[in-house]
């Protein structure tokens, strides 16, 4: 899955992989701070996002993108790390919105997901793409996490420089979105859509037939076009927020250089990420507090725009982002989220790149809110937070970004606070005897297999933080887990809580999900904190 990018002056655009963006907020006062994600809904405040208590949010999340592809589902469904391991994964290491790409392809009625491992993935046998985006979003929203549809590409086939096609109109687009407001009204998890991704130029100018921001022209103008669109969308689900991207050159056409004709000329940026005219022609939509701008913006990796080789870079990059988009959050107009921005980190520029841009964006929680783009490592240009097995991480990008993340909290789906049972609020263990476990083999393939262990806390006070352990034979070996943070040493594994229900109540149960390499084996010797069940 690779998409072209803009580029300055008459250059052409590369093939990269691609998406959206949304920001977040920041401001001069001391804002009330919502952890995590916050509560209910989202909209916005000046240049902040806020939630249904007017708390500021930060979103810090990812992309994991494929559902815009031939597969018409999440990439890295093949491995032998189970969907909900991987979410489990990236709300562990702090991403709290899920940035999720798709084509109208994947919509269309008899849409049928392909590269799903059956052995690792047997809940989503048989799934359509939508049926699997809905258990990733009621996932992700018992975690805490956010949800951002982005439309990625009309087709599968690739992206497109306006919101319509030949085959895909602009009334289908609107209807499909629609379609999906609709379907997840009424849950919180999922905050908004960002429109179209990378409106893009296209054409050589003064013949340009590409997306051109507040040119007047119905037919390009993306402006226009994300107001007819945020509205429609408004108009069934009021509570969304809004992401519209820039475009590559306000003309909607590439620059000529060779024709000696200054006036064709064009200062033109990423895909996607030129926002420069929104100010004299901002996006006005039907309801107030809604519109959130997400440029993209990328490293040498993607393409060595000019401004990568100038004398003092990287000291000139603060400059290039004010002009393309970062005004809009400094001038108090509107939040911003970078939907996506990434590298490979493969030249030297590219490291000092995300450390100044992350710089940029702020500190805390009422920095610019951004997604990485990618959790997955099989972007081309860019690479991903996951390695090749989907599972391992990438320590050299995950330290750059930690400071920037803030995780998720308040799940929908599972305990997420409540008594601490004890004086100062440490771990508390039930009395001997005051836990039950049983065990569930999944599933089974030569060499390995899946299982669930369900723990009952039968005592009268709650467990916080919980902790299972277990012990295996020799030779069997952990491959994931999900629903808490599953480690092994030896023999030995211990699911520890996640932040985000970190409590298990009198009474409560809590099933954690694994796989494992080598004969099947049920857990044995299994105790909560410590004391045998």
């Amino acid at each position: 899955m690779f998409r072209p990018k803009a580029l300055g002056g008459a250059l052409t655009a590369l093939a990269t992989v691609a998406a959206g963006v949304c920001l977040a907020a920041a401001v001069s006062t001391s804002p009330a701070v919502a952890a995590g994600t916050g509560t209910g809904y989202l909209h916005t405040n000046g240049n902040q996002i806020v939630d249904s208590t007017g708390a500021t949010v930060r979103l810090t999340g990812i992309n994991w993108f494929g559902m815009e592809t031939d597969n018409k589902t999440f990439h890295g469904l093949w491995s032998s790390n189970p969907w909900r391991g991987q979410l489990d994964t990236m709300a562990r290491l702090g991403y709290n919105t899920l940035r999720v790409p798709y084509s109208n392809d994947a919509l269309k009625p008899g849409a049928t997901a392909s590269g799903v491992n059956d052995f690792v993935n047997p809940d989503l046998v048989g799934l359509s793409p939508l049926q699997i985006l809905d258990k990733v979003i009621d996932y992700a929203g018992s975690k805490g996490m956010r949800i951002i549809l982005d439309r990625h590409r009309p087709t599968s086939a690739g992206q497109s420089p306006l919101w319509y096609t030949a085959t895909v109109s602009e009334a289908t687009w609107i209807n499909d979105w629609k379609m999906l407001a609709q379907r997840y009204a009424g849950n919180p998890t999922v905050i908004g859509a960002d429109l179209h991704n990378e409106p893009h130029a296209e054409g050589t100018n003064p013949a340009a037939t590409g997306a051109c921001w507040g040119c007047g022209d119905t037919a390009r103008d993306w402006r226009l076009a994300a107001e007819r669109a945020g509205n429609a969308i408004l108009g069934v689900q009021p509570n969304w927020l809004i992401f519209v991207e820039g475009v590559s050159c306000p003309s909607g056409g590439l620059s000529n250089v060779w024709d000696n004709d200054p006036s064709n000329d064009e200062d033109c940026g990423w895909w996607g990420g030129n926002l420069s005219k929104a100010g004299q022609f901002p996006v006005r939509l039907s309801v107030a507090n809604r519109l959130v701008y997400s440029p993209h913006e990328y490293a040498t990796s993607v393409y060595r725009q000019t401004w990568f080789d100038a004398p003092d870079y990287p000291a000139n990059m603060p400059a290039i982002w004010d002009k393309y988009w970062g005004y809009l959050y400094k001038q108090n107009i509107a939040p911003i989220m970078m939907g996506e921005f990434g590298s490979t980190l493969a030249d030297p520029k590219d490291r000092v790149w995300l450390e100044k841009l992350m710089a940029y964006t702020g500190t805390g929680v009422t920095g610019m809110s951004f997604t990485y783009w990618s959790w997955n490592p099989n972007s081309g240009d860019t690479g991903g937070i996951a390695l090749d097995d989907w599972t391992t991480i990438n320590t050299t990008k995950q330290a750059i970004l930690q400071p920037y993340l803030i995780a998720p909290s308040g799940g929908t789906g599972g305990p997420t606070g409540g008594p601490t049972g004890g004086p100062t609020g440490g771990p508390t263990d039930p009395p001997t005897g005051a836990c039950t476990a049983t065990y569930r083999q999944v599933n089974a393939w030569q060499g390995g297999f899946q299982g669930e262990l369900t723990v009952k806390n039968t005592g009268s006070a709650a467990v916080n933080p919980w902790s299972v352990t277990w012990s295996w034979p020799s030779g069997v070996t952990l491959g994931s887990g999900w629903n808490a943070t599953v480690t092994q040493s030896g023999t030995i594994v211990t699911a520890a809580a996640p932040s985000h229900a970190g409590s298990l109540a009198a009474g409560a149960s809590v099933t954690v999900g694994f796989t494992a390499n080598g004969t099947a084996s049920a857990p044995a010797t299994v105790k909560l904190n410590g004391t045998g069940c």
